[in-house]
């Protein structure tokens, strides 16, 4: 701090130590009064000064017989004026002994160079400008940074509290409207960094700094409450701690980082020294309390997990992660055991010596568990399980302390420590560790759990979770992160919505969201008077059984009387999200039409990776489940577990693609055909052959054509094995043998990665693929990657599309994959007359079968083996499962249709299935994908909806899938008996018709699904028999005329039949399509009793969208449309 120049020079304090009367620890004031006893200045004022201050402490001795004379005048006893003076001196005690650690703390601060020279005894010439330690340095340019800046951060820190913190605490309670600071002052002891230390090679995209501090101060903020005479405040203040910084992320643009994350990685030590009314807060016994309850509100702000973020640039992304990032890891510790503990326990005015009764504090950061109470037991043995969050390796650090069990104050046992980073390196730590601070050990086996972005080891990790002994709660086997970030149109709190014992008028909302799993519940703050909240919280839970916990949401105002919404979400849902993780709106129930709740939940699972963990990696094989119980596993806490209840196939189970292979065209094919011994030249009669994945595929045959359509797809299951190829050739067909036409090959890597090929794609091969080893001839092809979704959601969006991409020429295509995972059977039936069973499976969906492995004589074979099929009709399709043995014949079969699994959780059954024989079951996961394709021409409906109704219904945002349509392929209307949706306009008089129109580019054909009738108009007694007769105008030749089929007798027909009319597009948007329903007079005529038309122009119609939609019918002479 600079003086004025007639201050003369300040001693530095590399020249003089100061004392503990250094003019430093007086008020600012001190420094410019002058000398009282200086000859040019009268006496007279310091002699006043000196009796005012005689009078003073006079005064002060008198009002200490106050109580005195108090306690007399009502007839008190003595014992009163003694508990007092007791408590005063007490009082007085703590007060001194923290002045005297102010004092020493200042002086070691100030003269730090001194003390360490007179302590190495080494001259002051002979120390370097600072003390160099193996990993931590001196920053003494930080520390002079720091001083400069201190007095202007005084000035921040006054105007932050009486602008910012003083009318926050005047609204907050009627009682305080008078509250303010009266003094605010940092002082001139600033805070000083000890030492610094840099963490290199840890993230390349952070630097991570810790900084130990020390902060002695000469800070003075006083308080004062008007209103009822009452002054507080604090005088002087120690803390020391490390405080870690975190630079991150580093960015490629000034200021070069996006923010700074700060925090305590440990607890740090505080002593304060209180003022006025505060001064009871210095009573031994309050002294520790207080300390302790500060230090609380500290580590809820800055101690790990807690962190403090400083953005640097706006619009930083993920802030929330960065505010609370995810752990790096789970630590599951293991409380086995003690031994050689100290006794304690003294018995007859300690003639006779007892034992203790321990109990076991495990801390690391802010999570802290306390063990049972052992009674009378120096050597005991607690076996508790608890599982804390690792945030920052290397730096936290395992705490257990032990304590002796007793009525007034417990006794310390001891105490160990261990840096997390001895655990991450060992990943499983089995020791027995000394006690520090008194005798004996503690045992503790410390695991390592990594967490992992995907379940492909959950079953296994719950497995053997499942035998671990824990106490007091189960082992978790996943994480779960919350961040809650905002809410939108909450609805107000009105007078209706409150019990009649609380009268509310309509107001805005003070929100705060309860998350509950199980019986673990916790809060966020509130945001006062909003109906749009920001929380921009993070929550942690641990999960033991992710495939059937769900997350509950209650947002509710602060008063917890009203709830202003709802959500239960299935954890289950972010088992098949990538990298398990969910990062959308949520729409909220109970609530109002718009309001919904934005979250990131990010699951991770937890995994102990260790050499010394023998996980079975054929389950079920010989001496798998067997334990050695004289010599356990090591580095497992895991008993043998039973019969596996679920099935651990290989991290490539599930995994495969369905590839589309769409073979549009061919353009100058040579030609091979000859005619009259060569003389006259023809063309060729192409088609071709495909091969991929073991499989081949052959077109149809083009007569005459050497620039062939053919229009035609194909499906093959493919993985995503590097390096496959798709091998393409071209034939003409001839009576003897096919002419070869040209060749080429396609790299599936392009299309497993992307998800598609064609010419407009990004990610495009050429436009058309030059024929090999040929003179001329090109191929278009267009090739599909379909990742199988475990939802139903989107099924009956995909029967839609198929039926609308559907070529007369290809077969149906699949809606689904089915994947199916043959671990084991047991109990197997012996046929009479055989001693030993060679059982193998036969797995059969429609067509398609697969026949595993022969296991040899055992009636419990374990196949360990998959199969996957297409699936067209998941609805009506099932799965046809035989166990035969080698030579016996049948010994059980199973029928599971796949309607089953469209209901399951994930669209999985994963269990044992009992045989029908009713001996014998089998171990077998079945799971069943959607393939949804994004590229297949159909626009995505989620908005289009039919002012007359059509069969659309948009999912709540919940869930996160698209909108589906319902009821709208032909194999659909086959299956469902037509229900009206609540949202359809009623038919009109002559009833309606249900059409789909869309054009289908790839073919260059205008499609028509007619779907059906309802309402229709009875004439006379009888229903009639209704048919649909289309004809595409201006043209009213046979050639563009189209009918369906004829249904008897009814008033609501369905016939769920197509035609196509071959013309390009912008023909197709000149016509217009009459569209008329008619029914037979009588079996004997000719003559049509037309029911009703409609007439739609083309023009209007939006041919890209594939929606069905009602139409109403008119009379002949009015043809309106929907």
């Amino acid at each position: 701090m600079e003086r004025s120049p007639g201050e003369g020079p300040s001693p530095s304090p590399m020249d003089q130590p100061s004392a503990p009367s250094d003019p430093t620890d007086q008020p600012p004031a001190a420094h410019a009064k002058p000398d009282p006893g200086s000859g040019g200045q009268p006496a007279g004022p310091g002699a006043a000064g000196e009796a005012l201050a005689v009078l003073t402490s006079f005064g002060r001795r008198l009002l200490v017989l106050i109580p005195v004379y108090l306690a007399g005048a009502v007839g008190l006893s003595v014992g009163f004026v003694l508990f007092g003076l007791a408590l005063y001196l007490g009082w007085r005690r703590v007060r001194d002994e923290k002045e005297r650690s102010l004092r020493a703390a200042r002086q070691l601060l100030d003269d730090e160079e001194q003390l360490t020279a007179k302590t190495l005894y080494m001259s002051h010439r002979e120390l370097p400008a600072w003390v160099s330690f193996p990993d931590v340095e001196k920053a003494e340019w930080l520390n002079k940074i720091v001083a400069q800046v201190w007095p202007f951060l005084g000035q921040y820190m006054e105007k932050l509290l009486a602008e910012t913190v003083a009318p926050a605490v005047r609204g907050s309670n009627p009682h305080l409207q008078t509250f303010t600071f009266t003094r605010v002052e940092l002082g001139e002891k600033p805070l000083r960094i000890i030492g610094v230390k840099v963490h290199p090679g840890q993230r390349k995209e952070q630097i991570l700094l810790d900084l130990n501090i020390s902060y002695v101060g000469d800070v003075q903020i006083d308080v004062e409450v008007k209103k009822y005479f009452c002054k507080a405040g604090v005088k002087g203040m120690q803390l020391h701690g490390v405080l870690r910084v975190i630079l991150e992320p580093l960015i490629g643009d000034l200021p070069f980082v996006g923010a700074v994350s700060m925090f305590f990685i440990r607890r740090p030590t505080l002593d304060i020294n209180w003022t006025g009314m505060t001064n009871l807060l210095d009573i031994p016994g309050l002294s520790s309390l207080s300390d302790t309850m500060i230090m609380d509100s500290i580590a809820a702000f800055l101690v790990l997990p807690n962190r403090l973020l400083v953005p640097l640039v706006p619009d930083l992304q993920d802030v929330a992660q960065l505010r609370s990032p995810l752990p790096r890891g789970i630590i599951r510790i293991h409380l086995l055991a003690a031994r050689g503990l100290s006794s304690k326990d003294k018995y007859v005015k300690g003639l006779i010596e007892g034992k203790s009764d321990p109990y076991a504090l495990v801390r690391l950061g802010t999570q802290t568990f306390c063990s049972r109470v052992i009674d009378e037991e120096l050597n005991p043995q607690w076996g508790e399980t608890y599982e804390v969050m690792v945030h920052e390796v290397p730096g936290q650090e395992i705490e257990v302390e032990v304590f002796d069990k007793d009525p007034d104050k417990d006794d310390f046992l001891g105490r160990m420590k261990l840096d997390v980073g001895k655990v991450l390196q060992a990943s499983v730590l089995d020791d027995w560790f000394p006690l520090q601070g008194g005798q004996g050990q503690v045992h503790l086996r410390l695991e390592w759990l990594s967490l992992l972005s995907d379940a492909e080891k959950l079953e296994q990790v719950l497995q053997w979770n499942w035998g671990v002994s824990s106490r007091p709660d189960p082992p978790s086997a996943a994480i779960l992160v919350v961040y809650l970030d905002r809410a939108q149109d909450l609805p107000m709190v009105t007078s209706e919505l409150y019990p009649p014992q609380l009268k509310k008028g309509n107001k805005e909302p003070n929100p705060m969201v309860q998350l509950s799993i199980q019986d673990v519940t916790q809060e966020s703050k509130a945001v006062y008077s909003t109906n749009c909240p920001v929380w921009e919280e993070a929550f942690r839970f641990f999960l033991q059984d992710p495939q059937s916990q769900e997350l509950d949401v209650q947002v509710k105002d602060d008063s917890r009387a009203l709830t202003l919404g709802a959500l239960t979400l299935p954890l289950a849902r972010l088992l098949t999200a990538p990298e398990l993780i969910l990062d959308q709106w949520f729409q909220l129930s109970s609530s109002g039409p718009n309001s919904r709740l934005y979250m990131k939940l990010v699951m991770r699972i937890l995994y102990l990776d260790s050499s010394e963990i023998c996980f079975p990696t054929v389950p079920g094989c010989p001496g798998a489940w067997d334990v050695d119980s004289e010599n356990p596993q090591r580095g497992s806490s895991v008993d043998a577990p039973p019969r596996p209840c679920h099935t651990t196939p290989d991290s490539q189970f599930g995994t495969e693609h369905v590839l589309r292979i769409h073979v549009l065209e061919a353009q100058d094919l040579i030609a091979k055909d000859r005619f009259l011994g060569g003389l006259v030249k023809g063309k060729s009669d192409p088609y071709v052959k495909l091969k991929l994945a073991g499989r081949s595929f052959r077109s149809h045959v083009v007569r005459e054509d050497l620039n062939p359509r053919w229009n035609e797809v194909f499906e093959v299951i493919v993985t995503s094995v590097p390096g496959q190829e798709l091998e393409v050739e071209v034939f003409d067909k001839d009576l003897d043998k096919d002419d070869f036409l040209g060749r080429c090959k396609v790299r599936l890597t392009t299309v497993l990665n992307s998800g598609f090929l064609d010419e407009s794609s990004p990610c495009l091969l050429p436009q058309w693929l030059t024929l090999e080893d040929v003179p001329s001839g090109r191929l278009h092809l267009r090739l599909e990657r379909l990742t199988p979704r475990p939802t139903a959601a989107e099924l009956e969006e995909v029967l839609q599309v198929n039926s609308l991409i559907q070529t007369q020429k290809s077969a149906e295509l699949a809606a689904a994959l089915l994947s199916i995972y043959m671990e084991r059977a047991e109990d197997l039936p012996l046929r009479k007359g055989t001693k030993h069973l060679s059982p193998y499976a036969t797995l059969t969906v429609g067509d398609s079968s697969h026949k595993t492995k022969t296991i040899s004589q055992t009636s419990a074979p374990v196949w360990d083996e998959s199969a996957s099929f297409l699936i067209r009709k998941p609805h009506t399709e099932s799965l046809e499962l035989q166990v035969r043995g080698e030579g016996t014949g049948v010994l059980g079969s199973l029928s599971l249709p796949l309607s089953e699994l469209l209901v399951a959780d994930q669209l999985c059954l994963d269990r044992w299935f009992t045989l029908s024989s009713g001996q014998g079951q089998v171990l077998l996961r079945a799971q069943l994908g959607i393939l949804v394709s994004q590229h297949s021409g159909v626009e995505a409906h989620s908005h289009s909806y039919s002012h007359s109704s059509s069969s659309l219904s948009e999912e709540p945002e919940l869930s996160g899938g698209p909108p589906h349509i319902t009821s709208s392929a032909p194999e659909l209307r086959q299956r469902l008996t037509h229900v009206d949706s609540p949202l359809e306009a009623p038919a009109g008089p002559l009833g309606q018709v249900k059409l789909t129109l869309w054009y289908y580019s790839e073919e260059r054909k205008l499609v028509s699904i007619v779907h059906g009738c309802r309402s229709l108009r009875q004439n006379g007694r009888d229903p009639p028999d209704p048919y649909v007769s289309l004809l595409l105008l201006p043209d009213k030749n046979r050639g563009t005329k189209r009918r369906t089929s004829q249904k008897k007798r009814t008033l609501s027909p369905e016939f769920n039949e197509r035609f196509e009319w071959e013309l390009p597009l912008d023909e197709a948007q000149r016509r217009k399509l009459d569209v008329s329903v008619k029914s037979n007079s009588s079996f004997m005529s000719r003559e049509r009793e037309l029911l009703g038309k409609v007439q739609l122009d083309l023009a209007e119609t939006d041919l890209s969208q594939g929606v069905a939609r009602w139409y109403d019918l008119m009379d002949n002479k009015d043809k309106g449309s929907s």
